[in-house]
């Protein structure tokens, strides 16, 4: 028998006989070489890939968190009150605008109306940083006959977001039992 034995190699398609020695042995390490080159790739390509959604996740986070509105008004004060004619009172007022959001906002408007009241901003802009408070100068105009319900005010904000996009965000008010329901209602009591 010769001292080179016939192997059959299983892989190759011709179905010549391997070769012993330092070629077969070099086909073997070649081969290992390049499964471990395509683990390697598919490793890289799935941390890659999840860094690059994790970033885009964050970013989207992030973008919602800039482009969302969450404030709270209510009356903070009134004064300098005078009738008309129709029986409707106008005064001057504050409104407390609370952000209770997580980034930034201006607010650049406030109106609202309901039957018996009216009420619009001074035309300030105003700056609310997270959680902070900012009183917005508004003309109110309450007719003394149906002014006094118990339903909300509902209130319509013009905000800018810190991603500069403005939005409109509504916030109902409560006006009965408020600083500008007693003020309105002893200016419609002295008329």
């Amino acid at each position: 028998m010769s001292a080179e034995q016939n192997v059959i190699d299983l892989d190759e398609h011709d179905r010549q006989p391997a070769l012993s020695g330092p070629t077969a042995s070099g086909r073997r390490t070649t081969r290992r070489k390049q499964i471990a080159r395509l683990v390697a790739a598919f490793v890289v390509g799935a941390v890659l890939g999840g860094v690059g959604i994790g970033e885009l996740r964050a970013s989207r986070e992030e973008q919602e968190r800039t482009g969302s509105v969450l404030l709270v008004a209510l009356p903070a004060s009134a004064g300098g009150a005078g009738s008309d004619a129709t029986g409707a009172v106008h005064m001057d007022g504050q409104l407390a605008v609370i952000n209770a959001g997580s980034a930034p906002i201006t607010v650049s408007s406030a109106t609202g109306q309901r039957p018996g009241v009216q009420v619009h901003d001074t035309g300030q802009f105003r700056l609310l940083r997270p959680g902070g408070t900012g009183w917005i100068s508004v003309k109110l105009r309450i007719e003394c006959a149906l002014a006094f319900g118990s339903e909300p005010l509902s209130i319509r904000f013009s905000v800018e977001t810190a991603d500069r996009q403005v939005r409109e965000v509504s916030y109902p008010v409560a006006v009965a039992g408020s600083v500008w329901h007693y003020g309105a209602e002893r200016s419609c009591a002295a008329r």
